[in-house]
């Protein structure tokens, strides 16, 4: 591109940006149907903006749970379908992406429980990816109407508490299987002296997407600052605990199922302590 072009481009490219500020600032502010409170509230609580599920009115995130799914499989299968079986010795971008996301939970399984990760390393992968897609879904704004009329943007699944306690449950569970895998009935024991475990995951996984929520909420509520800042806002939160959550959850998840799976021999422990007192 020549110099003059260059120029052009960054004269049209201010004088657009120019007409949308104008527009920003002199058009009349659209008429809300909720204060900003109530839009707060309702984003932690979702008792307000329920949307129409076959005649069911049901939370968005709900919604948002299934679109997520529904979108994680088809992807998934034509994965498997399409690009797997075309794979090459010297790996194109696609499959580097691919072996790179895969190989991380696995690393990361076999790092925390090398003694049994097979299944494991399958879990985290589905669950971090699950976790970071549905954070990462808010940012395209899908819309829905609500019971009432209005028009809301899908949240985040685990948004909502019940998702986030669902998926800290889940982990939970899965730990307690891996315990009993390797331990028998004593895994069970050995699990259940974690009971803080679940409540202690769900409430990070709910606390932290609703602290990148929030902010964004109260910035597009402000029609002076819907402009520009939403967009940094609303990445730079989304894609930080997308990617943080996404590591944390699996990671607690790997390290406490190696911790209860591991088999522990007795007589191990015997020959040790009497070599002690030799």
């Amino acid at each position: 591109m020549t110099k003059k072009k260059k120029i052009r481009v960054l004269i049209i490219s201010l004088i657009l940006l120019a007409l949308i500020v104008f527009a920003v600032v002199i058009l009349p502010s659209p008429e809300k149907h909720e204060s900003i409170k109530d839009a707060m509230r309702d984003a932690v609580l979702h008792n307000e903006n329920k949307v129409n599920f076959f005649g069911i009115p049901v939370d968005p995130s709900l919604i948002s749970g299934y679109v997520v799914t529904a979108i994680l499989l088809v992807f998934a299968a034509i994965l498997r379908i399409l690009v797997i079986p075309r794979f090459k010795a010297v790996p194109g971008k696609l499959q580097l992406v691919i072996e790179t996301w895969v190989g991380f939970f696995h690393d990361l399984a076999k790092g925390n429980s090398p003694h049994r990760f097979g299944a494991l390393g399958a879990y985290i992968f589905g669950a971090g990816t699950y976790i970071f897609v549905g954070t990462m879904f808010e940012l395209f704004g899908f819309q829905a109407v609500t019971t009432a009329g209005h028009s809301i943007s899908l949240p985040a699944p685990l948004a909502n508490i019940n998702g986030a306690i669902c998926m800290g449950l889940t982990s939970y569970l899965f730990i307690m299987i891996g315990g009993i895998a390797g331990n028998g009935a004593k895994g069970v024991a050995l699990t259940l002296k974690e009971f803080s475990l679940p409540v202690s995951m769900s409430f990070r996984l709910f606390g932290a997407l609703l602290s990148g929520m929030l902010p964004t909420e109260l910035v597009y509520y402000y029609i002076m600052l819907s402009f520009g800042l939403p967009v940094v806002v609303g990445v730079m939160f989304t894609v930080i605990h997308a990617l943080i959550q996404a590591y944390v959850l699996t990671m607690l998840t790997s390290f406490y199922y190696g911790e209860v799976s591991e088999v522990h021999h007795k007589k191990a422990k015997e020959e040790s302590k009497e070599s002690e007192d030799e």
